[in-house]
């Protein structure tokens, strides 16, 4: 299964897998290199990776005896088999691994002609939420006062995640909150395929003159009644997955590696502009927005 998946940190395992992102080893190299036993018997390097590998559903031995991470077994999936969690939330602020927290979380789920919106829930953070947050947002401190705390929400999390790809506008912000609490709540380390639709519509999108969520929104004709609350945000970001697959699809993707390898293209010329993860007012040409 491609998809992601929560697990126990362990520093060993965590060596391994950095290990096998490079590709397969065999299990001397394994242990020789990355275990630190130079010198052990390939026999020994053999039981040993068994014993550490041989349980963990992300590792997989392949048929010349080597170990690698599942998609190096298995075969990158076709984007029509791939599942997709498009995950929104809603924050105190910048720092996930600091002292914000999440406010609202919201997954859709997208698999081919499907797209339901799985998970909807405000967060009570534990800590006042700024007023120029709130203002931006419309999540009150009053809101969330009766809200669950992640821990509260953190399995139903991780269950609307797991065998799915992550995928987020701006990938990095959602998926550091969202695996900053997970760690938090249940000592649980995410790992897996993430999509951004920043950076993939940035390859696949001509004649847009800005790849944020309100600009991109505005471009294709979309609706989104909720700006800056997570279930709206998520599902207008679900309607933009669904049009850059196709975008896709004609540049020549057929499987989830080919649509990572679009993402990861270098942009032709143009230099990087900064951005900030702080949600911002959206844009006055921006398509009708209903109450939040």
């Amino acid at each position: 299964m491609i998809g992601l998946s929560a697990h126990p940190e362990g520093t060993l395992l965590d060596r391994v897998l950095v290990t096998l992102r490079e590709g397969p080893r065999p299990a001397a190299a394994l242990c020789h290199r990355v275990l630190g036993l130079p010198g052990a018997p390939e026999s020994v390097c053999e039981r040993i990776a068994i014993a550490l590998l041989g349980a963990d559903p992300r590792v997989r031995q392949l048929s010349d005896g080597r170990w690698g991470l599942v998609p190096e077994a298995q075969g990158s999936p076709l984007l029509g088999e791939c599942a997709f969690a498009v995950v929104d939330v809603e924050t105190t602020g910048m720092r996930a691994s600091g002292h914000d927290r999440i406010t609202e979380i919201a997954v859709v789920v997208v698999h081919g002609d499907r797209r339901e919106l799985v998970l909807d829930s405000l967060v009570n953070p534990g800590r006042p939420i700024p007023p120029a947050v709130c203002a931006i947002t419309n999540i009150t401190n009053a809101m969330v006062e009766q809200a669950p705390r992640f821990a509260e929400v953190a399995d139903q999390v991780v269950g609307a995640l797991a065998g799915r790809v992550f995928v987020a506008h701006n990938a990095r912000f959602d998926w550091g909150f969202v695996s900053a609490e997970v760690r938090r709540a249940r000592d649980l380390a995410l790992d897996g395929p993430q999509l951004c639709t920043v950076r993939l519509a940035r390859r696949l999108v001509k004649g847009v003159r800005s790849c944020g969520l309100d600009h991109l929104t505005q471009f294709f004709g979309f609706r989104n009644s909720a700006r800056h609350r997570a279930a709206g945000d998520a599902l207008v970001t679900a309607d933009l997955l669904a049009r850059l697959l196709r975008l896709a699809r004609e540049d020549g993707a057929s499987t989830l590696q080919d649509l990572a390898a679009i993402a990861l293209r270098r942009a032709r010329g143009g230099r990087r502009r900064k951005r900030s993860a702080i949600p911002t007012v959206p844009l006055a040409d921006s398509v009708a927005e209903g109450p939040a």
